[in-house]
């Protein structure tokens, strides 16, 4: 019988479909988890589990072979996925997206939490470095916030305005209000520009002045604003422009 079953599983990768009920036993994503470990995990077996079941037509397997299909493999392209992206596949319906898009979250979350392990800006440089990490998958432009303790410590970070692939705009009010809230000492404003172009826009130069100003009434210190993509950045104190 498992000769029969590896025999199957062999004829069925041939023809390029691979449903995981007819895997032999401890072939199968969890069985093959709590055996080898997680590093024996093909990506595709990986979404298998947290897909965790299939529909009448097709397996687990087969749905997470579909959403590798979706970003032509590249996992880079996957963190990108967007929740109506997800749903266009059949039979990944909204529970098995979110799940999904949470896992994708928490994976990009644990790296920017890697990339500066201590929260204490020392440059403009290490920000940047955390900023392209949390950026990395917004095909839009973001603009967020970075708040300070007096110890240059981030105690919170948030995104603020969300846009389109061209810009977005940010309300001074609405940042202050948070920075209020938060009790920072001082922010760092952000924002990406997915065009990859780095020099800052007039718009972008007259909001900073904005914030600026503004801030001072609340001794509230603008410390930078810098613009990342994932080829480089652009800091406004670094460039003499605060």
């Amino acid at each position: 019988m498992k000769a029969e079953k590896v025999h199957m599983k062999k004829e069925e990768e041939k023809n390029g479909t691979v449903r995981m009920l007819d895997w032999v036993l401890d072939e199968r994503p969890r069985e093959k988890l709590r055996r080898h470990g997680l590093s024996a995990l093909s990506e595709a077996e990986l979404l298998a589990i947290l897909v965790q079941t299939g529909t009448r037509e097709k397996s687990a397997m087969d749905l997470g072979l579909e959403v590798l299909a979706k970003c032509k493999g590249n996992l880079q392209e996957l963190g990108r996925l967007s929740f109506r992206d997800l749903m266009r596949i059949k039979g990944i319906g909204e529970a098995k997206a979110v799940i999904l898009l949470a896992a994708l979250e928490l994976g990009r979350r644990r790296h920017a939490s890697k990339s500066l392990e201590k929260p204490v800006v020392t440059s403009s440089q290490g920000v940047a470095r955390y900023l392209q990490t949390l950026f990395a998958d917004y095909e839009h432009e973001i603009f967020a916030v970075l708040f300070l303790n007096r110890a240059n410590r981030i105690n919170h970070w948030e995104v603020v305005s969300s846009g389109g692939m061209s810009g977005t705009v940010a309300d001074p009010r609405v940042i202050l209000r948070k920075a209020l809230e938060e009790k920072a000492v001082s922010l760092i404003l952000c924002h990406n520009h997915p065009s990859g172009n780095l020099r800052p826009s007039v718009a972008d130069k007259d909001l900073t002045a904005k914030i600026r100003e503004a801030s001072r009434f609340f001794d509230i210190l603008l410390l930078d604003h810098i613009i990342v993509s994932q080829e480089g950045y652009f800091s406004f104190a670094d460039e003499g422009l605060l």
